[in-house]
């Protein structure tokens, strides 16, 4: 809570009432032949020691009220201070690659699932960015158009899996979906972060086609490429029922990825494990920082009123005494 005064040289009045005091008392032992009384019964009373004091309590209360009415034309104030957030927020689209590849367990449990547990770690950490999903394998879908309401976009992730698309891996039909539903984006920052594990092999565009049409529009792709080097273990069906492992071999595209990336003005990443699929998002979320300008700023609310009163008041008591209970008599 702040405190202050609008007008505070008009406290500078108060300096006077000390002179105006003296002159007073100085007046008061000229006026000796006036005498205070509320009645006949009181001419008595007025005699003795309380009644000298009485006799001032007209000039008091008028002191007083000068006190009150300079304090309040000094127009005292409180002040609350805040802050003025102007944020300009980034649309960011997540592109994932969702297909049966996907189910390979060099990142901690799998590839899919710590793909969509470190997304969602990273959507939760936005602040004012609309966030799009967009999913592909054999084909691509848009899973959420742009959207600040991050539990939605989440929710969706948590249920996806493997085999809701037929399988592929349409890495340029992704991006170009991606780069899609920022084509009417007004943000300053337009971004794609686009995760696969594989190399193109469906869809009728090609990855390089898209950045380019990405390039065109302004939208930035940072591309991941998931996936250990050499191979990994892959779960596929046993005859006999249940589930059996074999190795395979890891085939992400780097060389198209790389490419898609540096055309955009991104950057290529590669995750080998989870731990450096969480490390990849933590230097996104840092590149792609929302600007945000805070200003300071104070309200003042008028607190003249209270002493107003408070002069008006004694005012009125010096006149009504004056009148009545502390009349005077030459």
């Amino acid at each position: 809570m702040i405190f202050r005064f609008e007008d505070p040289w008009l406290l500078l009045l108060l300096g006077a009432l000390p002179v105006l005091a003296w002159w007073y008392l100085r007046g008061a032992r000229r006026r000796r032949g006036s005498l205070t009384h509320p009645d006949a019964g009181g001419l008595a009373r007025a005699a003795g020691k309380g009644g000298r004091w009485l006799s001032h309590l007209p000039a008091a209360l008028r002191g007083l009220a000068l006190v009150c009415l300079i304090v309040a034309f000094a127009r005292p104030q409180t002040g609350v201070t805040g802050e003025n957030v102007v944020a300009e927020g980034i649309d960011i689209v997540l592109a994932l690659d969702i297909s049966s590849s996907m189910l390979a367990e060099d990142l901690t449990p799998n590839r899919i699932e710590a793909a969509k547990e470190v997304a969602a770690d990273f959507i939760e950490g936005r602040r004012n960015d609309r966030i799009g999903l967009v999913i592909f394998a054999g084909k691509a879908f848009t899973q959420a158009p742009l959207t600040l309401d991050y539990s939605v976009v989440t929710s969706l992730i948590a249920e996806l899996g493997v085999g809701i698309i037929e399988d592929g891996t349409a890495v340029g039909m992704g991006l170009a979906t991606a780069v899609k539903r920022l084509q009417g984006s007004e943000a300053a920052s337009k971004v794609v972060i686009l995760l696969t594990d594989g190399r193109n092999n469906r869809g009728e565009i090609d990855p390089v086609t898209a950045a380019q049409a990405a390039q065109a529009l302004g939208v930035r792709v940072y591309t991941i490429g998931a996936g250990a080097r050499g191979t990994a273990r892959f779960p596929v069906p046993d005859p006999f029922g249940g589930q059996r492992y074999v190795t395979t071999r890891v085939d992400v595209d780097e060389p198209v990825l790389r490419a898609v990336a540096e055309t955009t003005g991104g950057r290529y990443y590669r995750a080998t494990d989870r731990e450096s699929l969480e490390a990849i998002y933590d230097e996104i979320d840092e590149l792609e920082t929302t600007e945000i300008l805070v200003e300071d700023f104070t309200t003042y609310g008028e607190r003249f009123p209270l002493p107003l009163a408070a002069g008006l008041l004694f005012l009125l008591a010096e006149v009504v005494l004056g009148r009545t209970w502390l009349r005077t008599l030459p």
